[in-house]
């Protein structure tokens, strides 16, 4: 399988001098095409840092870090957000909806912002993978945690991006709606080939994926194929994140 994004020697430095500290520290890993992949590890391990190099959200110190063909270290911030807006899809904890905009209009939101008409196939069919059929008139106040989640999903779908990242995206939720909310991420990959990478801290939500990447000290320390919960949290606790 070809790699959707590819890390190369990436690390991150934030301050300079006798402050500065490295959240990352020469980080080279591959993302398969049509991949779910989970990133974990203790708290200040880099897995934000991690998920914002690899998403063209903030720029590495040092090291390339690629989507497909491109190359992100070479880009602008202007550049950087048309490739966001265009080939990439974000998942975040807090829903990030537009409480004035319909389900409807809040999943077509990218879109009206790149100025491009919406796919009517393309939306139904996202619409109706994510459950949200008979809520495309409804505002997020109406809807659920776990459908508010869903309309987030829906949004990141929409311009069918290369890779969907996901920052704790069951984090604000109860465990039968995170777990709803999982397999539906394990249907984007599985039935629409789509690529996923999502930061957790929950062994359950990184069961769901196909390899578990673990993060200690701003380096990747392992990975876990076929992971089940147990394996993943004892894994962890190896790794010192929990006591």
């Amino acid at each position: 399988m070809t790699d959707v994004v590819r890390l190369d020697a990436v690390s991150k430095v934030y301050g300079k001098g006798q402050g500065a500290v490295a959240a990352l520290r020469e980080v080279s890993v591959g993302i398969p095409a049509g991949s779910f992949t989970a990133v974990m590890g203790p708290s200040g391990s880099g897995k934000s840092t991690f998920l914002h190099c690899a998403a063209g959200l903030d720029v590495p110190s040092s090291g390339s870090v690629r989507l497909g063909g491109t190359e992100l270290s070479r880009m602008n911030e202007t550049e950087l957000t048309e490739l966001r807006r265009q080939r990439i899809g974000f998942v975040f904890q807090a829903f990030n909806l537009v409480s004035s905009l319909t389900v409807l209009e809040n999943i077509t939101l990218p879109l009206r912002l790149a100025g491009v008409r919406p796919d009517r196939a393309w939306l139904g069919e996202i619409v109706e993978r994510v459950g949200l059929a008979g809520r495309t008139g409804h505002r997020p106040a109406q809807l659920s945690g776990g459908q508010q989640q869903r309309v987030a999903i829906a949004r990141a779908l929409v311009t069918r991006p290369e890779v969907v990242f996901g920052d704790e995206p069951t984090g604000a939720l109860d465990t039968m709606t995170a777990r709803d909310v999982l397999v539906l991420l394990r249907q984007v990959v599985d039935g629409m080939g789509q690529t996923v990478v999502m930061v957790t801290h929950d062994p359950v939500a990184a069961s769901y994926a196909d390899t578990v990447l673990f993060l200690a000290d701003g380096r990747i320390t392992d990975s876990m194929a076929a992971p089940t919960a147990e394996k993943v949290a004892a894994r962890m606790t190896n790794l010192g994140a929990w006591n």
